[in-house]
């Protein structure tokens, strides 16, 4: 036990000295994390770290989903509902018909079963991956709420092509009528299991009062249950946990107070956050486990299989979003209403064809291939079935990794939705905010602003946040030096605030509990200024 503790330990001063160092040098965590974790394992005396496929779909996987549901935009989701479920759906079994008709061609013994197998193992891009690289080049949002949008439903997709393929092996007969009917009532029994617990959680947050811990605690509880009830049922735990977390995130307004969102917002981004570092440095520490698994073939001719397989999974997903392209293009003609967008162009599907890393659902779904079948005999294949999962898993994040700032630089590609930066629009929608307030302020409490001093200070205090945000948002078409001057000053004063702060609690003047809500508040102040307005 104080072994295992010790090597969990070991890994989390890992990973926060890899993603230091990674963010020093600016290079993407999910990748910077692979080749660490890579270099590690050929280090003499590092003991080598078998994962076990339940440790990812069980403990890894729902809280991830949850947490990438809750951040989705519904809207951004809703409009670009058509491309995202053409990627979801449709790229990702054309990718497993390709790697499918490849593979069982060209690798000696592979069957079309095997194929399909491998196919849906290899089919779903991990949008973490993705967007952390394109967050880097500030590629316009619509295409991280594609990609994103993307990432909730490909796992669902992919992992029934799966199953499907897997139980094909394991009893050796596929009906594709059966089929069919049992994907549909996966998917969207998944969803209606998602939805139905859920609401169980929404009413016990809405109608039952709780301490601030004990809702945090149910946020985290949530995920877990929606992914066991599917599985118990025998639908997806994937779109459960999806649907469930979509659910709950529209209606984080009203479950959740503001205490409670800022302190599951920190919670969160922490365990989301060690988790997905936890997966990524694993990936790459997993390497000698699956070469060493490699006794029936020669590296050679295993990275040659490899290669291959890498190859027709990157062409695979570029010709697909072309094709989307081209197929949304066809249907603006004709029904221009029917798509959020008439001409999508060249320089988007570009970006998204090239933005398909694999990541974690490859790797459990690779690791959750049985040792043997039905009849007692060796799962044929699959050592090399690993091998090829990791290699796809490796160069796509690597490489494609590495490389797509260079594309989206090449491409040039910019947002024609809206003329508003994103600055921009947070200027203006704090105006608004503060022209509500000061309106109700003189309509509703016009006595009160003349009788009482604080609230007659409120409305100052309101009106000269107006008028700085109003200069902010000039300063954005304009010289920005008055706006960088004002964030540098600001920033002196609240660091002498926290010297003072610091001063009255090694004098013992004021509680620590006084202290440290001042702290708080100076908090939030620095954490706008770590996005400045410029």
């Amino acid at each position: 036990m104080q072994q295992t503790l010790l090597l969990c330990l070991s890994l989390l001063v890992l990973i926060s000295v890899v993603v230091t160092v990674g963010q020093r040098l600016r290079i993407p965590n999910p990748i910077f994390l692979v080749i660490s974790g890579l270099l590690v394992s050929f280090v003499p005396g590092v003991p080598r770290i078998e994962i076990e496929s339940e440790l990812i779909f069980l403990i890894f996987l729902p809280p991830l989903l949850y947490e990438a549901a809750w951040f989705t935009s519904w809207h951004d989701f809703w409009r670009w509902r058509r491309i995202i479920i053409t990627l979801a759906f449709g790229l990702v079994i054309f990718t497993a018909f390709a790697v499918a008709s490849v593979s069982s061609a060209l690798i000696p013994g592979f069957t079309l079963a095997l194929g399909f197998l491998l196919g849906g193992i290899v089919s779903p891009p991990d949008a973490v991956a993705a967007t952390s690289v394109l967050r880097i080049v500030n590629v316009p949002r619509r295409l991280l709420s594609i990609l994103e949008g993307e990432s909730l439903i490909n796992d669902a997709s992919s992992l029934t092509v799966f199953q499907f393929a897997l139980a094909a092996m394991l009893s050796g007969t596929f009906v594709m009528q059966t089929a069919v009917v049992s994907f549909l009532w996966v998917t969207f029994g998944g969803i209606g299991i998602g939805l139905a617990v859920a609401g169980v959680f929404y009413a016990i947050h809405r109608w039952i009062p709780s301490p601030i811990r004990i809702s945090i605690l149910l946020t985290f509880i949530l995920p877990y249950t929606l992914y066991l009830a599917a599985e118990r049922l025998h639908v997806s735990g994937v779109m459960a946990v999806v649907s469930g977390g979509l659910f709950m995130a529209n209606q984080r307004d009203v479950i959740l107070n503001h205490s409670t969102r800022l302190q599951s917002i920190s919670m969160w981004a922490t365990v989301v956050f060690a988790l997905n570092s936890a997966v990524f440095i694993l990936i790459g520490l997993e390497l000698p486990v699956i070469i060493a698994g490699l006794e029936d073939y020669s590296p050679y001719e295993a990275t040659a299989y490899a290669l291959l397989i890498t190859l027709v999974v990157i062409l695979t997903r570029i010709f697909g979003a072309y094709v989307s392209a081209g197929f949304t293009w066809l249907v603006g003609r004709v029904m221009p209403n029917a798509v959020a967008e008439t001409n999508p162009g060249w320089r988007a599907p570009t970006i998204v064809g090239w933005a398909g890393m694999r990541g974690v659902v490859s790797l459990a779904s690779a690791l959750s291939v049985p040792l043997t079948l039905t009849n007692g005999a060796p799962f044929p294949h699959r050592n090399l079935i690993l091998f090829i999962t990791f290699v796809v898993i490796l160069i796509t994040l690597v490489f494609q990794g590495i490389t797509l700032p260079l594309v989206v630089r090449w491409v040039r590609y910019e947002d024609t939705d809206s003329p508003l930066s994103e600055d921009e629009q947070e200027s203006i929608i704090r105006i608004k905010l503060l022209d509500v307030a000061l309106k109700r302020l003189s309509t509703e409490y016009d006595e009160d602003v003349a009788n009482n001093e604080l609230i007659d200070n409120l409305k100052n205090r309101l009106e000269t946040d107006r008028q700085l945000t109003s200069q902010r948002l000039h300063s954005l078409d304009c010289d920005t030096s008055k706006i960088d001057r004002y964030n540098d000053v600001l920033t002196d004063l609240i660091a002498a605030q926290r010297r003072t702060l610091q001063l009255f609690r090694r004098k013992q003047e004021f509680d620590d509990d006084v202290i440290r809500k001042e702290e708080a508040l100076l908090d939030l102040e620095e954490e706008r200024l770590d996005h400045p307005i410029h």
